[in-house]
């Protein structure tokens, strides 16, 4: 008698089954559908961030050309009278000249007040208003001038003595200091008024003209 043996049961691998046509199908239209939406978010993303570069680049460019410059002053003339005689500060005059410009491509600027004064050793020897109030245009250069007598002008006998003594030396020492209220002008855009302070050193030779050594030479400019 033979012993039957019973066939067991084979189960087949899932994975091993076909793939439907129609879930294929679905997987191909996900696939395409993340492909395109892929695309579309880097295709805004690049147009957003050249818009932001082009903003960006504009805006530098706009800040550059109208970003308010310091004006540039410029001593181009001193000279004291009297210095050869003892008493000369009795009569003593002081006259110089500067030169504002205006160095800014699209930038004007109101002056609505001007004043000088010049010190003599840090003390101050006289004060006078320069200019009425006026407006200069932008790459403009503008000559102011400026004089000082009795009695705006305060020169004892001793400080005339130190005077005389400088000037045997060799040359004597001023400094002249401009102050001015100042406006930039933007098109029709006006800024807040600032104090403007320019600061010349000035040399004097024997014969009470400035000594060439700072004609011409540039002041220095500051704000407050």
């Amino acid at each position: 008698m033979h012993n039957k043996v019973d066939s067991l049961p084979v189960r087949s691998n899932p994975s091993t089954r076909p793939i439907s046509r129609h879930h294929s199908a679905s997987n191909i239209v996900h696939r395409v559908k993340e492909s395109l939406t892929t695309r579309v978010s880097k295709l805004i993303c690049a147009i957003f961030l050249s818009l932001l570069l082009c903003l960006g680049i504009i805006t530098f460019i706009l800040w550059i050309s109208l970003r308010p410059h310091r004006p540039r002053v410029h001593i181009r003339g001193f000279s004291i009278s009297g210095l050869s005689r003892p008493d000369g500060f009795e009569t003593s005059h002081i006259s110089f000249k500067i030169t504002a410009h205006n160095p800014n491509q699209n930038v004007g600027i109101y002056y609505d007040s001007m004043e000088g004064s010049v010190y003599y050793k840090e003390k101050r020897i006289g004060s006078t208003k320069l200019t009425n109030p006026f407006y200069q245009d932008p790459k403009n250069t503008s000559s102011i001038d400026g004089a000082l007598s009795r009695p705006a002008m305060a020169v004892n006998k001793d400080r005339w003595m130190e005077m005389e003594r400088d000037r045997n030396q060799g040359k004597i020492m001023f400094r002249l200091k401009v102050r001015s209220m100042i406006r930039f002008k933007v098109y029709t855009w006006h800024s807040k008024s600032h104090k403007m302070y320019a600061s010349c050193y000035i040399e004097i030779g024997w014969d009470g003209m400035l000594l060439s050594a700072t004609k011409d030479k540039r002041c220095q400019v500051y704000f407050t």
